[in-house]
């Protein structure tokens, strides 16, 4: 029986055989040890100032910022002064939004067009626009001479916006334009002889938007940033303008419905529910007079009374007024007619529809649909230009037109 003997324990190689035994291994050399040196205090905490002066890259660049923020913050400012007291600028801006409402009156739309950086702000203003329901689309010129000119309608507004008043595309594009679609040109051009689309279609109306000083004079390129800036700018001032006179003081509730999402829409109320007649109709008090004086109005004083009244309504005296719809219809030969003479214009107190300004929308829409079969062909009694008059105790408070009241109809 063999004998059990145990692993021999140790740190010594043998060689099988061998002769002799190697040297033990030599004892481990003892690492040198170096103390660790502490962060200086002076380092842990570093107040800005010791950034900027500790590290002039860091100092350049905000240095840059800076200088960009104030160049920009100059050039509007410029763009204000230029429109407080130029009468060129302030004239082209008026003529804008009155294009622009009544296109929006007539069902029409704004077409905005532009190529590159333009294009880019273009795009955002036919966003605004539209949330404040401001009938607005893009156009893209080179896709407008492959067939997208169809977009363009009788009714519609034009506006090109172009730095310098002279891109290839947009001046390509003019001679192919209807003229019967007023155009607007936003440029950094200050009067219009000096722009040459405007020198191809002189009935374009100028919309200046310049810059006080050169960007490459300012930063050393030609990139556009001011003067985008101040096209942006422009583009917000036009916006909110019309919206105001579209809307009035309902443009808040416009634009939450048009935003619901988002956290915009999460911190607009949703907009509340109109039940009430006195709601939706117009005060009367608010109804502008027209012009000309009573008896001896024309309709061209009707129409531009109109243009002025932000509901659209005109009141030709105490007992009598012209309502939007109406006024839409005159029609060129009607302008120097005396405002009674054109049939339809002027709708006086015995052909209103009075009814209490306290009763429901829903009970005013089931009355007239109740009213509308007065043939076996289901003709309706009244047309959408009627005028219905709100009245507390017989005095006439409010009026509105039918084709108000059927719209609040879900």
């Amino acid at each position: 029986m063999g004998v059990e003997r145990p692993p021999i324990q140790n740190s010594e190689v043998y060689v099988l055989n061998g002769r002799t035994r190697p040297a033990p291994p030599s004892p481990p050399t003892p690492c040198e040890t170096r103390a660790i040196s502490p962060v200086p205090d002076k380092l842990m905490t570093i107040a800005p100032s010791e950034v900027t002066g500790a590290y002039p890259v860091l100092e350049a660049r905000l240095a840059t910022a800076v200088h960009v923020l104030k160049t920009e913050a100059k050039a509007l400012s410029y763009l204000a002064r230029l429109y407080q007291t130029d009468s060129i600028a302030r004239q082209g801006f008026n003529e804008t939004v009155e294009l622009i409402r009544r296109a929006m009156e007539m069902r029409g739309k704004l077409v905005i067009v532009g190529v590159g950086k333009s294009g880019h702000i273009a795009n955002k203003l036919v966003a605004t626009m539209n949330s404040l329901s401001i009938r607005a689309t893009f156009l893209h010129p080179t896709e407008a001479l492959h067939g997208d000119l169809g977009q363009i309608d009788t009714n519609d507004i034009i506006l090109f916006i172009t730095f310098s008043g002279r891109t290839p595309e947009l001046l390509s594009l003019v001679p192919h334009l209807n003229p019967e679609n007023d155009l607007i040109v936003l440029t950094a051009h200050t009067h219009p002889s000096t722009c040459p689309i405007i020198d191809r279609r002189p009935s374009a109306i100028l919309l200046p938007a310049p810059i006080s000083e050169s960007e490459t004079t300012s930063f050393g390129i030609s990139a556009p940033t001011t003067s985008t800036t101040i096209a942006l700018a422009l583009g917000d001032a036009l916006t909110l303008a019309i919206s105001r006179e579209l809307h009035g003081t309902s443009a808040t509730s416009v634009f939450a419905t048009n935003h619901p999402g988002g956290a915009i829409g999460a911190s607009s109320p949703p907009p509340a529910a109109k039940t009430k007649l006195a709601e939706i109709a117009v005060p009367l008090a608010d109804i502008p007079f027209v012009g000309g004086g009573w008896g001896t109005a024309l309709a061209t004083h009707v129409i531009i009374a109109g243009y002025q009244s932000p509901s659209g309504w005109v009141r030709y005296c105490e007992n009598s007024v012209a309502p939007p719809r109406r006024i839409r219809r005159l029609q060129p030969e009607d302008m120097d007619k005396l405002a009674t003479k054109v049939r339809g214009l002027v709708v006086t107190t015995p052909e209103w529809i009075v009814v209490r300004e306290d009763i429901s929308v829903r009970e005013a829409i089931a009355f007239l649909e109740a009213a509308k079969m007065e043939s076996a062909r289901g003709e309706a009694t009244y047309d959408d230009d009627a005028v219905i008059a709100t009245a507390v105790e017989g005095k006439v408070t409010g009026v509105m037109e039918i084709a108000t009241l059927m719209a609040q109809k879900s």
